[in-house]
């Protein structure tokens, strides 16, 4: 089963992550980008903000998920597979930018991942008070520094690219503690498998 966990940037992702290695030991974690040497490279140079172009991040993103799909999910998709982020990601990131109309990009996501999916998505959802009080907690990356209305579009826009794969769609409150969520998501997985 391949799962992925969504959620905009200081909602709980990489948290969630290392809980869930402690739970399923055997299963496959992954992220993207970075789950390759290609896409940490990407991850590198977007995080960086050395893109000046939307469409060019885009592509970006995309080919880095080709590449992730064949050399993580594609060998390992009798496994459990645990993946942050993924092709929702990607989708709802170029919807907010309005690189191109949502079907457009489920379409070349669709082609990027030569349709391998992820059949659940968890997305951590943040409310906009939630979300400030983080922020004015850490320094900001490229994507952090466009602001908190920006991050808000994205978790939304998370929620509609989920819909628009048709992938299996769970909603949490990322202001519960850490172990709520981690139980949640562990519960439903176990349950799943």
């Amino acid at each position: 089963m391949y799962v992925t966990i969504e959620g905009i940037d200081t909602a709980g992702k990489s948290t969630q992550i290392d809980a869930l290695r402690t739970v399923f030991t055997d299963a496959v974690f992954t992220k993207e980008p970075g789950g390759t040497a290609v896409g940490q490279t990407i991850r590198s140079m977007v995080l960086n903000g050395e893109l000046e172009n939307k469409r060019a991040e885009m592509f970006m993103f995309l080919a880095d998920r080709a590449e992730h799909t064949e050399k993580i999910i594609v060998p390992n998709i009798n496994t459990l597979i645990i993946s942050d982020r993924s092709c929702v990601s990607g989708v709802a990131y170029a919807m907010v930018q309005d690189v191109c109309d949502i079907d457009t990009l489920v379409q070349l996501n669709r082609l990027a991942t030569d349709d391998h999916l992820p059949q659940h998505v968890f997305i951590l959802k943040l409310t906009p008070q939630e979300l400030t009080y983080r922020l004015s907690q850490k320094e900001h990356d490229a994507i952090e520094s466009r602001g908190v209305d920006y991050l808000l579009g994205i978790q939304d826009a998370l929620i509609a690219s989920a819909y628009a794969f048709g992938i299996q769609t769970h909603v949490i409150d990322a202001s519960q503690s850490i172990d709520t969520i981690t139980l949640e998501i562990a519960n439903f997985i176990k349950g799943t498998l």
